[in-house]
Order: C-alpha cells, then sequence, then structure tokens
C-alpha cells in the first residue's frame, strides 16, 4: 500500500509565504494564458438550502489537481466554517496519488493572492493605500497579500468590529466605516455577496476594485450599475460571465464579452491593463483551479526541502 502525504490547514500555511503566493499564482494565469496549463470548467453540485459542492480539475507542469470544495454560508451558525474541503494532487505522467491538501487554507492563500496580483497590474502606479471589506478568513488574506505587495496605508472594513480591529490590528491598518474603505486607492471586497455593498455613487476616478465574494449565481458584491461604469477585467470570462460579478451586468444588457479582458491577457502584454489614471478598473474574480494548482505544486516543492510538515495516508 502506498502513503502520501497530506497537508492539514496550519501546515499549508505555514509553508506558502503571502509573496511566494502572489508570484506563483502570478505564474499560473501566464501559463494558463500560453495553454500550458489546462483548466476544465468549474463543476457545480447543488445542496439546497444549505449551500453547494464544487469540483475543480486543473492540470500542468506534471501535476494534476481535483479540488472537491464547499460554500456553506450558514455553517458559521454552527460554528463550522462555510468552505471545506480537500485537493487531490496526482501525476501527471503516471496517475499516481501525491498528496492531500487541506482546501480551505490553500483556497485562502489564492484568493489573497489574486487580489495583490490584481492591484499590481490593474491600480494606478502611484497607488499606495489599500482596503479589505469583509474581514472573515479570505479577506484577511487579501489584506496580508496586499501588505506583502507594499501596499502600506491600510483601512479594514467589517459590520463585525472585532473581525475588523483583529485584522487592522495585525496589519497596523486601521478601522473604517465603508465609506472611509471606499476612499482608499485599491478596495477588495471579500463579502458573501448576498447583497452589493459599491454602488454607483461610490465609484471616483482612479478607484480600482477587487470584487472577490460573489463566486456563484445571483450573488454580487457591486450593483450592475457600477459595474458598467468601470474598465472591466477577470480571472477567466467562462466562469465569470456565468457565475461571478459581471453576470447581473450582462444578464442586465449592460455589458458585452469585448468589455471584458482577462488578467492574463494583461500578464502576458497581449491586452492593455488601465486605460489611463482616471480609470475606474474592477477585477472580477471566481477563483480558479489553475491558482490552487500553483499553491499545491509550491507545497509539494517546499515537503521536498523539509520545509513543509505532513502527515500520511495509507492507500
Amino acid at each position: 500500500m502506498a502513503e502520501i502525504p497530506v497537508f492539514e490547514h496550519d501546515a499549508v500555511l505555514a509553508a506558502i509565504s503571502p509573496d511566494e503566493a502572489i508570484e506563483r499564482v502570478r505564474e499560473a494565469f501566464v501559463r494558463f494564458a500560453h495553454g500550458e496549463w489546462r483548466m476544465p470548467p468549474k463543476v457545480y453540485l447543488d445542496a439546497a438550502p444549505n449551500g453547494d459542492f464544487r469540483a475543480m480539475p486543473a492540470a500542468g507542469d506534471g501535476l494534476a489537481v481535483l479540488k472537491w470544495v464547499t460554500s456553506f454560508p450558514g455553517n458559521p451558525g454552527r460554528g463550522l466554517p462555510v468552505v471545506t474541503g480537500v485537493i487531490c494532487v496526482s501525476s501527471l505522467e503516471d496517475g499516481e496519488p501525491l498528496a492531500l491538501c487541506d482546501a480551505r487554507a490553500v483556497t485562502a492563500l489564492r484568493t489573497g493572492a489574486v487580489a495583490a496580483v490584481a492591484a499590481q497590474e490593474l491600480a494606478r502606479e502611484d497607488a499606495t493605500s489599500a482596503a479589505v471589506v469583509g474581514c472573515g478568513l479570505h479577506g484577511s488574506w487579501a489584506g496580508r497579500c496586499l501588505v506583502a505587495a507594499e501596499y502600506g496605508e491600510g483601512v479594514c472594513y467589517d459590520p463585525d468590529p472585532d473581525a475588523a480591529g483583529a485584522l487592522a490590528g495585525e496589519l497596523g491598518w486601521e478601522v473604517g466605516s465603508r465609506e472611509d474603505a471606499l476612499a482608499l486607492d485599491v478596495v477588495t471586497c471579500v463579502t458573501p455577496g448576498h447583497e452589493p455593498v459599491v454602488g454607483a455613487d461610490d465609484l471616483r476616478p482612479g478607484l480600482h476594485l477587487s470584487v472577490l465574494g460573489a463566486d456563484g449565481p445571483g450573488k454580487a458584491e457591486v450593483e450592475a450599475e457600477a459595474v458598467a461604469r468601470c474598465s472591466l477585467f477577470c480571472d477567466e470570462w467562462e466562469q465569470a460571465s456565468h457565475g461571478g460579478e459581471l453576470r447581473g451586468a450582462i444578464e442586465a444588457g449592460l455589458i458585452a464579452r469585448e468589455r471584458v479582458t482577462e488578467l492574463g491577457e494583461v500578464l502576458t502584454g497581449r491586452s492593455p491593463g488601465r486605460p489611463d489614471r482616471e480609470a475606474m478598473t474592477l477585477f472580477d474574480s471566481t477563483g480558479l483551479a489553475i491558482q490552487d494548482l500553483a499553491i499545491c505544486a509550491a507545497l509539494l516543492e517546499a515537503h521536498r526541502r523539509g520545509q513543509a510538515r505532513a502527515g500520511w495516508a495509507r492507500l
């Protein structure tokens, strides 16, 4: 029987720094844009009224991953996390299972990292301040990665003042209102997406918005009219147009495919990023399996160097 390493939540976060996560996720976008990494569409399994399951495969650099992850919004009331799951990593050469990774930790790392990559590419060159709207697990990692990307001045906003205070204290930022947060250069929204937190009246020239929380049909953090007023970018069009922040504006007839640029196209130089200093840019992130693949590859490399602790499972 074979033994494979198992990386639990804390082991994943201890092994991969925000800086490394940012660089790995950046590379994943580039490799995917060049066609070197593959990613079939995400599959949803409805578990109404409680939540849903998602199966997310990807392959590249000799590895194949399958992420089996949940979104059960009511779980905190049961003392459980919203996101749970596991990522199976296998060899592309012979199909051999190589590792099992905690999906919650990997998701948090790559979600935070993509917020930083989007800010680096789409915000004004002189942008220095950043805000996080929604200070849960994923918002916290967005804040940590933005700090790693050298956004120094910051504001944390959350309806739960304790959550905002804890993150602000860790980052050296301040607790502020929603309006305080939206006044800064870079704003990252990581809310459940049940109702918008950004309206058309909140937009102002030069703003960059990264919107990470609306990860499924019917969710939105930004009003459709506000989305339509921005220069638009996304992680991957097919996924974003069907289950992300862009969907409401598309269904309302306010935007079409030609108005939206994938981030990988910007990173490879095939498409321009921010049009000008006064533009309002919006990046819609729905979460890609290639990002999970990038973090898992880094984790296996760290383990081979003796820098990631693991348990073991016998198959």
